[in-house]
């Protein structure tokens, strides 16, 4: 097993190709411990070479909303009204304090993604 920090993508691209054949391999071998190795150091790279940016408070509900098989009358208690919840979905209205603390504790969401800015359409 040798094992070496991943400094250029030429080495990425070895470390990947390695874990690839180390997929299957059986925990309590030196190859299971060479791939739990060789992802964290994948998973670094990764972190920092092709950071994945949060969802915006919108993007960020309706995942939520697929995740837990809702629909949009599913928020009217969070966002006062079918109207109101068509506007925030469709990006016509903000969020507004009290509709985040709402939406937050209804479908898990914190807070700092929720109050993020994000652009509306006119």
């Amino acid at each position: 097993m040798e094992i070496k920090p991943i400094k250029s993508e030429e080495d990425y691209q070895v470390a990947l190709a390695r874990l690839y054949e180390l997929f299957h391999a059986l925990p309590g071998t030196l190859e299971n411990d060479e791939a739990n190795i060789l992802s964290l150091l994948v998973g670094d790279y990764e972190d920092q070479h092709y950071p994945i940016e949060p969802p915006d408070p919108i993007e960020a509900i309706r995942i939520r909303m697929e995740e837990m098989n809702l629909r949009q009358k599913d928020l009217i208690d969070a966002v006062g009204g079918k109207n109101r919840v068509s506007e925030i979905l469709n990006r016509k209205r903000k969020l507004t304090i009290e509709m985040i603390r709402n939406l937050s504790g209804r479908l898990n969401i914190s807070v700092e993604v929720l109050v993020k800015d994000y652009e509306l359409i006119r």
